[in-house]
């Protein structure tokens, strides 16, 4: 799926240069690979993100994937509220950009909707590198190991991984399939830093990619 890894490695490689670090409060080591004193997983099993989402009083967009790929969140919860909501639109954010590439939208309104200004250009950049070539994604990927907090700014920091050696391209035209390499490669850590909107949705505002990170 990463051709050969695009989708995680090259995921926002120009991310590199605009966005600011998506780790820790300001000043923050972006190379750090954990949070200091975070721990999100109070739970063993496996979340099951809904297509639509309605919190506190905000209507969230319908997202939804293809039956021939599937996105597994594992231990995607948290007993702080607060946490919770975080871990929730840095979910959607995902799964947002999943869907416009299986949609073949690179203006998706529910990409729009949980990223703010930079990282919408880049999140659009991205999915573009597929439906410029007429791709789509399937198989599976796996997201786990979430670790959340809030920072002293306010803003929600938010790593997690993402495993792609299930996953796959396939061209809508010629059917052609490319697998995803299994390396360590195609485990990658995502850095996201989140700010709460006026409308009471963590929109994420920066967010960088470490390929290999999850190993």
């Amino acid at each position: 799926m990463n051709r050969p890894a695009r989708l995680a490695a090259a995921v926002l490689t120009a991310a590199m240069a605009v966005l600011t670090t998506a780790c820790g409060s300001e000043g923050g080591d972006s190379s750090s690979d954990a949070i200091k004193g975070a721990g999100s997983r109070d739970g063993k099993t496996s979340a099951s993100p809904s297509a639509s989402a309605s919190q506190g009083g905000v209507r969230r967009p319908e997202i939804t994937l293809s039956k021939e790929f599937q996105a597994d969140f594992e231990n995607w919860t948290n007993s702080d509220p607060k946490l919770q909501a975080i871990l929730n639109d840095g979910r959607e954010e995902l799964r947002s950009k999943y869907a416009a590439i299986i949609e073949a939208d690179p203006e998706s309104e529910a990409v729009a909707f949980y990223n703010a200004e930079a990282t919408q250009a880049t999140a659009r950049k991205w999915i573009r590198q597929f439906t410029d070539d007429d791709d789509t994604i399937i198989g599976k990927v796996r997201v786990f190991d979430p670790q959340v907090q809030l920072s002293d700014t306010g803003s929600g920091v938010l790593f997690y991984c993402v495993d792609e050696r299930q996953a796959s391209t396939r061209n809508r035209k010629t059917e052609k399939i490319v697998k995803t390499p299994d390396k360590p490669e195609s485990l990658v850590q995502y850095r996201l830093r989140l700010d709460k909107s006026s409308a009471g949705v963590w929109r994420t505002t920066s967010l960088t990619t470490v390929p290999g990170a999850c190993s």
